[in-house]
């Protein structure tokens, strides 16, 4: 069995050297953040060469070319088939014995957590809250709420999500957490109140604030574009858009994808990446949330601290970044929020309701919230 603690055994160390946030409407970037992105220019603004496009959207002169593979692709993320009874048993079973129950190997996790700083790292969608055909309803239950408040008393706790940061605080409706929107573009912390809060200042991060206009654009053109495509959602997260297409026939999603396409030809700064039955338009700047991850940490002050024990949890494949990151650093673990095998650089799974069947009764008030948050997490009835 795989050891929860190191799961990599020539881990990088952690990033940065000094720990530094942005305050107001400024930005003031680490040594880290700098490397991770480039130089800056003009002050609080980024200027970033355009990364390399995903193998998946190929290109010729900088303009984006949607493959019949990222089609078949769309359909791999969204499946609507099922396998036969045996081979799905089968491929099931082989998949958990790599990424075995959190819950089941939660005296593990606990061993190797102690006498480190736990901080906690959430996904929105298919996590804290369920997914649903409309996304501006994906409302998290009281019960959850309750929950992650409880989490946020003892350790410090992020929401990270491809979703509009305004709009997921909204929903989630703790002050005392940190929320990372947009895929980790638009962070910012707790104004006060938070004990885990470095200094006088808030943390406020927004490293594509020069793409605003650009996003916007896009926005409109997608709205007119993807009208006449019955069920298509376009949303504007801010820093990137999402065009949801769970409520699209599949026969229809390759149109879909060659409207999508044909805006982003006039957008060559902007690339295109998937989700859960949903397209994302984002920035070519190097960040996604595994970046987020990094910078909190950061920012809390664990950036090179072997004391500190991250856990990140997700459904998404945009959540991989987070869990590629915590393997590579050899700290902490990923938890894969999914009832079907994927691919994943997640350490542990949740699968199914279900599998809370345990009480938990710690000495430790720390771990008996944590106990209590997975007890909790698994026992939402979506």
């Amino acid at each position: 069995m795989t050891n929860p603690n190191v799961v990599v055994p020539d881990a990088k160390s952690g990033i940065g050297v000094t720990r530094t946030v942005a305050v107001s409407n400024s930005t003031l970037f680490s040594a880290t953040v700098q490397n991770l992105l480039g130089p800056t220019s003009g002050g609080s603004y980024i200027t970033i060469s355009r990364k390399k496009l995903p193998k998946k959207l190929e290109s010729s002169v900088g303009r984006p070319r949607i493959s019949a593979s990222w089609v078949d692709s769309m359909r791999a993320s969204s499946p609507t088939r099922s396998l036969s009874e045996p081979d799905h048993d089968q491929i099931k079973n082989s998949w958990i014995l790599n990424h075995p129950s959190a819950l089941g190997m939660f005296e593990q996790i606990i061993s190797a957590s102690k006498g480190k700083q736990i901080v906690m790292f959430l996904d929105y969608d298919g996590t804290l809250s369920p997914i649903v055909e409309d996304p501006d309803r994906a409302f998290m239950t009281h019960e959850m709420r309750e929950a992650v408040r409880d989490v946020a008393k003892y350790f410090p706790t992020a929401i990270v999500t491809g979703r509009c940061r305004a709009k997921v605080s909204s929903f989630v409706r703790l002050s005392q957490l940190y929320y990372a929107g947009s895929h980790g573009m638009d962070i910012k912390g707790p104004a006060k109140g938070s004990k885990y809060r470095k200094g006088n200042q808030a943390v406020l991060f927004q490293p594509a604030r020069e793409f605003l206009p650009m996003i916007d654009e896009v926005y409109k053109a997608l709205l007119e574009k993807t009208k006449s495509t019955p069920g298509a959602k376009v949303e504007n997260n801010k820093f990137c858009v999402s065009v949801h297409f769970r409520c699209v026939d599949e026969k229809s999603w390759n149109a879909l994808a060659e409207q999508v396409k044909s805006v982003l030809n006039d957008y060559p700064k902007l690339r295109l990446t998937q989700g859960r039955k949903v397209l994302e338009i984002r920035p070519t700047i190097k960040w996604d949330k595994g970046k987020a991850l990094e910078f909190l940490l950061e920012s809390l002050g664990y950036a090179n601290s072997d004391e500190v024990f991250p856990v990140y949890i997700g459904d998404d494949r945009t959540d991989e970044d987070a869990f590629k990151v915590l393997r590579d650093r050899g700290q902490g673990f990923g938890i894969l929020v999914s009832n079907i095998p994927k691919e994943t650089n997640a350490s542990y799974s949740l699968q199914e309701p279900s599998e809370a069947s345990y009480i938990f009764t710690l000495q430790s008030i720390n771990f008996h919230y944590f106990y209590l948050f997975f007890f909790q997490f698994c026992m939402m009835d979506y």
